[in-house]
């Protein structure tokens, strides 16, 4: 159990790398929170910094997830006798939202961060890859038609847990989605509240 909870501070930890905004010191100089929409995401860092940066710094974000799920769980297992050589679902799915939880509220920046949809797409890539590529596949289309990253983003967020019904994913499965999709929504209000008055940016005109 011990070396469990050292594998979820370590996903925490991992998760809370504040990407975006070391991104922004190191090649302008500037708080990303002060600039832009003020979030350490990678739609601000590309429309602040850079092409190169932002999506940089979205690889980077979702490799946190990715990590949290595959990597560490490997480690635990390997290294920990006390795991018996597994580790179960629920485990699982709490280092994945250990990386998320680190990811939004960062204690880094003050415990706030980004809005998590890169680290949750490396969480579920990690751990369920058919309903990210899913999921993935419905986020470019929405955008291709849009151009709004956060439209794409709150759609394939509330897919999440109905591909995962759909899939024959577990209850706990299911649950864990269903919380990232509500998390997701919540953290675009302001994107939706603009989205509905016509105000919000596009990412490429």
């Amino acid at each position: 159990m011990t070396c469990f909870l050292a594998g979820v501070v370590l996903a925490y930890l991992i998760g809370a790398f504040p990407t975006g905004y070391i991104f922004g010191t190191i090649i302008k100089g500037i708080d990303i929170r002060e600039h832009g929409s003020g979030n350490v995401g990678a739609t601000n860092v590309y429309r602040t910094v850079g092409k190169m940066a932002g999506i940089t710094v979205f690889v980077i974000d979702f490799l946190k997830g990715l990590v949290a799920v595959t990597l560490i769980p490997f480690c635990i297992v390997k290294f920990c006798s006390e795991t018996g050589g597994s580790l179960h679902g629920f485990q699982y799915i709490l280092l994945g939202i250990s990386a998320i939880f680190g990811h939004v509220w960062t204690i880094f920046l003050k415990f706030k961060g980004g809005k998590g949809v890169a680290t949750t797409a490396g969480v579920i890539t990690g751990l369920a890859p058919v309903i990210f590529a899913i999921c993935f596949s419905v986020w470019i289309i929405v955008f291709l038609i849009w151009r709004y990253v956060s439209l794409a983003s709150i759609i394939a967020a509330m897919l999440l847990p109905i591909v995962a019904v759909l899939t024959g994913k577990s209850l706990g499965f299911v649950i864990f989605c269903s919380c990232m999709a509500i998390l997701a929504v919540y953290f675009h209000r302001t994107n939706i509240k603009r989205l509905l008055q016509g105000n919000e940016k596009k990412l490429v005109k």
